[in-house]
């Protein structure tokens, strides 16, 4: 789950995972980098189009509390992770 997770959100972004999930690549970093995204709303519109994906592909629907902008891409990704597990958990 992982790795397709990683893979929707570089997609969405525009940019290679490996520039994505580096430890010191926050989210307010990746709005920086990405030409596709100008400000939050654009982040959370990619939140929404991964998570939708991962509804679609996989029937679990994961919803991300707020974080903070210096919030480093690994722990988003463990955040996402853990949501999915919760409610697969509950839905099952």
């Amino acid at each position: 789950m992982e790795s397709y997770i990683r893979q929707r959100f570089a997609e969405y972004v525009g940019l290679p995972e490996e520039q994505l999930f580096a430890d010191d690549v926050t989210l307010a970093t990746v709005i920086g980098r990405s030409a596709k995204m100008t400000n939050s709303i654009d982040l959370m519109e990619t939140f929404a189009r991964t998570s939708n994906a991962l509804r679609k592909e996989h029937g679990v629907r994961v919803r991300l509390p707020t974080l903070p902008l210096d919030t480093p891409m690994p722990r988003v990704l463990t955040i996402f992770l853990e949501e999915f597990d919760r409610q697969k958990r509950a839905a099952a």
